[in-house]
């Protein structure tokens, strides 16, 4: 299965119009933004869990990045509320589920095979000062990508030319892009030589964003 594969492409989706697909775990669907492979796939996904669902254990061979849009995500490490950022890297295990539901955006098989630095971060309590009408915060930095949160206040504008592509995730409110506008759970990715202007709205928003990892876009090593 190909969904967004051309990562020489600009991609805008609007995730909150996607339709829900059912996943091989009853009470667990999903919207698809982008994905190489099948089960077993380079994905960006949004997974919504009902009440009581839960996946068999297993073990994140590729790594598993994700956030909690809503609800609380549950495994046997903790409960992990809306606004957690969690990295999970190749070999950690566990069987994830929800009590009361949850919503969350995932990330499958983007890690470094060498990656062992698992964690989970509060977004909004990394967040430093604010700069001209913009808090941002640093989740994660290494050779390959940078991970960081910004909280934007009405009218305030995020700028990035990073090298290596530009992924983006509104979390709340909303940003207009090259005139488009994208509200809650709007994605964009943009290819190597892009640069992001994104503005926020007058209720500003809140925005998770990943550079530089585009140029190691695989199928999954399986």
């Amino acid at each position: 299965m190909e969904i967004n594969a051309d990562f020489a492409r600009p991609v805008v989706a609007h995730a909150d119009q996607l339709e829900w697909q059912p996943s091989p775990m009853k009470g667990v669907e999903r919207r698809m933004l982008d994905r190489i492979g099948g089960e077993v796939a380079r994905a960006t996904t949004i997974v919504r869990y009902a009440p009581g669902s839960r996946f068999s254990p297993h073990t994140h061979t590729g790594g598993e990045e994700f956030i909690v849009l809503d609800g609380v995500f549950q495994d046997e490490h903790g409960d992990f509320p809306a606004g957690t950022y969690v990295r999970n890297p190749p070999t950690t295990s566990h069987t994830p589920g929800s009590s009361e539901g949850c919503t969350i955006f995932v990330k499958l098989w983007q890690f470094d095979m060498a990656d062992r630095n698992q964690f989970r971060k509060d977004m909004e309590a990394e967040l430093g000062a604010p700069v001209d009408g913009i808090a941002s915060a640093r989740l994660h930095e290494d050779a390959r990508e940078t991970v960081t949160y910004s909280r934007l206040d009405a009218g305030a504008t995020l700028r990035s030319d990073a090298s290596g592509g530009i992924e983006l995730l509104v979390l709340d409110g909303a940003v207009t892009v090259d005139g488009q506008l994208l509200e809650k759970h709007g994605w964009l990715r943009l290819p190597e030589g892009h640069k992001l202007l994104a503005t926020a709205g007058a209720h500003g928003a809140k925005l998770w964003m990943k550079t530089g990892h585009l140029p190691f876009a695989r199928p999954p090593a399986v």
